[in-house]
């Protein structure tokens, strides 16, 4: 088969989830299978080094020991991005680049599957787009978006255009149960009149549909005043902008959520350790509350983290790191393969079994 680069109308569609998980299908199908992702995107330091988070998972997911040089040869950060504006970087020098990586990541397998980065425009200002990439590998390419409204179908159809002949299809993740008849009876159909194949409709995995506290903290920039149980999902977050009696009857509502509220209000915080429904406490403003208030945190296992901006920016970037899901880990990954296998079709991307 063609290597397949999987990308998407916007970051944070799932498209790691997707691309790692058709991996493994073809992997449990008998296939010798490779990954790699030419733009490093999602960046975090490791021992001095800047690294993207998706290979490393690949790494672990398919038991691979391919070097992160070659699985991520361009590291598109912000120092990378001003550079090339500058004229400091060679386009032509950085194909070759992700040339040389794929042929050497390719070698002994049956099915490569390449992730793009960011969206499917990230890179234009090297000249190295999805579409650019896919042209260089001559790898088919799937279209992950998401669908909430029909007027989501504009940035369906310019992303369409921007890839051309080599889509191999467009897949819906994570539809809401409110708009997932939609996407199937009217957004599908209308993309087939355009010559557009949907390959499946993903519904909503409400495991998926949130963020563990210690990715939240991360995605925070947050400092972790108490540990407590640090793996637990958050889902939704709440302000602590009320009285403490109020705050007490609705935090004991609020399941699976983080409780934002000023550093300064160890009432609202209070209510919160108390209301034993609550899966952390976000305080903004830098405050550090009284000991006993984190002696309580600490006694009822509840994270308390700290931020130094204000509650409302901190509600914001909350709800943007919430709604975007941001679990990437081998358990995503089998949800994604088990979505994919009652909700999509998998062999039009990667054939059947031999």
């Amino acid at each position: 088969m063609n290597p397949l680069l999987v990308t998407s109308t916007a970051e944070s569609t799932g498209k790691t989830a997707v691309t790692l998980a058709l991996a493994r299908i073809a992997a449990d199908r008998g296939r010798e299978v490779g990954y790699m992702k030419p733009k490093g995107t999602r960046l975090q330091s490791v021992v001095g080094k800047t690294l993207d988070e998706d290979p490393m998972l690949a790494r672990e997911v398919l038991g691979t020991d391919a070097e992160m040089h070659e699985m991520e040869p361009v590291v598109y950060s912000p120092t990378f991005i001003e550079g090339a504006i500058r004229g400091r970087e060679d386009p032509a020098e950085l194909r070759e680049r992700i040339r040389e990586a794929y042929a050497g990541l390719s070698e002994g397998t049956d099915a490569m599957f390449v992730e793009g980065g960011g969206d499917v425009r990230t890179g234009g200002v090297v000249d190295l787009t999805d579409p650019e990439v896919a042209a260089e590998l001559d790898a088919d390419v799937l279209l992950v978006a998401e669908y909430d409204e029909p007027g989501d179908l504009d940035e369906v159809l310019a992303a369409v255009d921007d890839i051309g002949d080599r889509l191999a299809g467009v897949l819906f993740n994570r539809v809401g149960d409110a708009v997932y008849e939609d996407a199937e009876a009217d957004a599908a159909p209308f993309l087939s009149t355009k010559g557009v194949d949907t390959i499946g409709t993903l519904p909503v995995a409400p495991e998926l549909s949130g963020v563990t506290v210690e990715t939240l903290a991360d995605e925070l920039g947050a400092e972790v005043l108490v540990e407590g149980e640090n793996g637990r999902l958050v889902q939704r977050f709440t302000v602590g902008a009320m009285g403490a009696e109020e705050a007490l009857r609705h935090f004991r509502r609020a399941r699976d959520a983080a409780v934002i509220t000023g550093g300064d209000r160890s009432d609202i915080a209070t209510a919160a350790i108390e209301a034993n429904s609550v899966r952390c406490l976000v305080l903004t403003g830098g405050h550090r509350p009284s000991g006993s208030v984190l002696g309580k945190a600490k006694e009822a296992g509840l994270p308390v983290l700290s931020v130094p901006g204000d509650t409302l920016t901190t509600v914001d970037r909350a709800e943007d790191v919430i709604r975007s899901g941001r679990t990437r880990d081998a358990r995503t990954i089998e949800v994604i393969r088990d979505l994919l296998a009652d909700h999509a079709d998998a062999d039009a991307l990667i054939g059947t079994d031999d």
